[in-house]
């Protein structure tokens, strides 16, 4: 799901505590691997930050993200070893 304000775009991914904990721990690397996997396609959206809440992620891009760059995302998570999929 996307949302866009005033001043930022969000991408939000619902997740548990359990898996949001282990994925923030190496947000970083996370954000980094996103950008890259951004740029590898040719997108013009990059992820300023990621942030956690009780319901899940919250990455902030630096423009409304696309169909497409919500994929990338959504594959990049689902397909990290910080997540468990149970």
């Amino acid at each position: 799901m996307t949302t866009k304000g005033i001043s930022r775009k969000q991408v939000i991914i619902p997740m548990s505590g359990e898996n949001i904990n282990t994925f923030m721990k190496n947000s970083f690397l996370h954000m980094a691997n996103i950008n890259r996997l951004l740029c590898n396609a040719k997108s013009d959206t990059l992820v300023d930050y990621i942030r956690s809440d009780p319901t899940g992620v919250t990455i902030i891009t630096n423009k409304v993200s696309q169909q497409s760059d919500m994929s990338i995302i959504n594959q990049y998570i689902k397909n990290s070893n910080d997540i468990n999929s149970l």
